[in-house]
């Protein structure tokens, strides 16, 4: 049987819930298993959310938020910038997979937030050159994360209309 489709107030409850359970534990308690696997292959994912988090490799959505599989659709790109591919990605999740909640996880210390903050990289520029746009002239890292969390939801605000 495939799973109800959630409110987004309610998946921003399950997440919350699955984030305290990861804050207090030392192993992740979302559902991996064979089963889960087996299931999901034979009867498709239903997140109940979307996250869009960068590619920083210590803040793992699904552990974060004690997600097993099917459970999140996750879209990662360095400063959780958003261009049309991460729209793309949010529009299918939306029409497609039935998730009503979106979620931009930024995190501190962000190296691209970071790398925006100082000279050009190569290939990099395209990410940083997003997230100047983003923070202007702030200098602050902190503050800088912030607003450059901001702009990609004003981005997924303005470009899906409804939810």
């Amino acid at each position: 049987m495939r799973q109800n489709y959630l409110s987004a107030s309610d998946a921003l409850e399950k997440l919350k819930s699955g984030n305290l359970v990861y804050v207090s534990s030392k192993i992740s308690r979302g559902d991996i298993s064979p089963q889960k696997r087996l299931y999901t292959s034979e009867n498709g994912q239903r997140p109940y959310a979307v996250v869009i988090a960068c590619s920083y490799s210590r803040v793992i959505p699904e552990s974060i938020f004690s997600a097993g599989i099917g459970e999140l659709f996750v879209a990662r790109v360095a400063g959780n910038v958003i261009d049309k591919y991460q729209l793309g990605s949010i529009e299918y999740a939306i029409n497609n997979l039935g998730c009503r909640l979106i979620v931009v996880l930024g995190h501190t210390q962000c190296g691209a937030v970071g790398a925006a903050m100082r000279p050009n990289q190569e290939y990099v520029k395209f990410i940083t050159d997003e997230i100047k746009l983003a923070i202007g002239e702030e200098l602050d890292p902190f503050k800088a994360s912030i607003l450059n969390i901001r702009c990609s939801v004003e981005k997924i605000k303005s470009s899906i209309k409804e939810i």
